[in-house]
């Protein structure tokens, strides 16, 4: 059984099934029905066009819906538009799911939700041990969110910087319950790329990649956190960084700038450093100043007081820093690393613990600690 055959199918037949007339939630559902049939029969008696078997099987199962809801006689004018056996229409509607499922009325975690299972082919229990929910509440918000598009037009345009954000929190979700998000985000984002000619499509594909380049290297065998400048660059995987810089240099010579490439252009410059001392912090602020031009984003301004700090001295950082906001997220953890390369140990240790007191997770909060420690005993000795 291919299940990444069938994931890769669902979009485009869901589109088919909507294009045909079919509302969204019904629709979907039916597609999720055939996909549970396909388990079953697929094994056994492999179909010679998956995409014709899943289209044939889906609408069956939407037009079994329809003709058991109250407007049944209205409905059942649609049994004569069953496809005829064969292979399926050439045309994909998949780009249009896209952005139906980043539709602005939608809450951030109901359209990622949604794109999960409508494009992404994932189940609802999939989902939710994800995002480590339970599978009714995962559930709930994916009915809601059919709900709320099922009215919407699917001929209209969509916002590509929303489709974006969606796929870019997916992303960030890394890995977790037995769906790696990352790897998911990638293969949706290179999905998007294949079908839309977009210079921040091809940003947030390298972005991506040059980000799970590094992953092999972000944790210890304990499953500790491993900062930036001590990973072993020996362990990140060149070919992705290869992949991503090259997608990057292409989108890039458009000259159509957007947060999305200037963040890659920040992760090809880490990913290309040989070791972090030859980093060149100079040309990565500069890149946070087109990135601050592009979005205004404070946390934008947290990371470039880093790179000044790496660029200029810590000193120039602490500068940076104290215009910030100090409730920031990440704010006293950043005020820690400067204090430290600045040499006040006492304060950076202190700055430190506080900042693990307020971590957003148990692995920054060991890390943290951990580094509070490290500098407590450096200052006994």
């Amino acid at each position: 059984m291919d299940e990444a055959l069938l994931r890769s199918l669902t979009p485009s037949v869901l589109a088919l099934l909507v294009r045909r007339g079919a509302d969204f939630a019904a629709a979907e559902d039916a597609v999720q029905d055939a996909l549970v049939e396909a388990v079953r029969v697929w094994p056994a008696d492999p179909p010679r066009d998956p995409k014709g078997w899943l289209v044939t099987v889906a609408w069956r199962k939407f037009l079994d819906q329809s003709r058991a809801d109250t407007a049944r006689r209205r409905r059942e004018d649609r049994a004569g538009e069953e496809p005829a056996p064969g292979p399926a229409p050439a045309a994909d509607d998949t780009l249009r799911l896209y952005f139906l499922c980043a539709h602005p009325s939608l809450t951030p975690s109901s359209a990622v939700a949604l794109t999960l299972r409508a494009v992404g082919g994932l189940t609802t229990r999939q989902i939710a041990r994800a995002y480590l929910v339970p599978e009714a509440t995962m559930a709930q918000r994916i009915s809601r969110a059919k709900r709320t598009v099922s009215g919407v037009r699917f001929d209209r345009p969509g916002d590509v910087a929303t489709v974006l954000r969606v796929l870019y929190l997916v992303f960030n979700e890394g890995y977790s319950g037995d769906v790696d998000l990352a790897a998911e985000a990638i293969r949706l984002t290179r999905q998007l790329a294949a079908g839309i000619d977009h210079p921040e499509v091809a940003g947030l594909l390298a972005l991506m990649l040059l980000h799970h380049a590094r992953r092999a290297g972000r944790t210890a065998p304990d499953g500790s956190l491993v900062p930036l400048a001590e990973q072993d660059r020996g362990r990140w995987d060149t070919r992705l960084i290869a992949e991503g810089v090259a997608i990057l240099q292409a989108a890039l010579a458009r000259d159509r700038l957007g947060e999305f490439q200037a963040q890659a252009a920040i992760a090809a410059l880490h990913a290309d450093a040989p070791t972090a001392e030859e980093t060149d912090w100079v040309q990565i602020v500069e890149w946070y100043d087109e990135l601050l031009r592009l979005t205004g984003n404070p946390v934008v301004r947290l990371n470039r007081a880093v790179a000044v700090g790496e660029a200029d001295g810590p000193r120039a950082g602490l500068a940076a820093l104290a215009e910030l906001d100090g409730s920031l997220p990440r704010h006293t953890a950043v005020a820690a690393y400067l204090h430290e390369r600045d040499g006040d140990l006492e304060t950076a240790a202190r700055l430190y613990a506080e900042a693990a007191h307020h971590a957003a997770n148990l692995a920054e909060r060991d890390h943290l600690t951990r580094q509070a420690a490290r500098l407590n005993a450096r200052r006994r000795h």
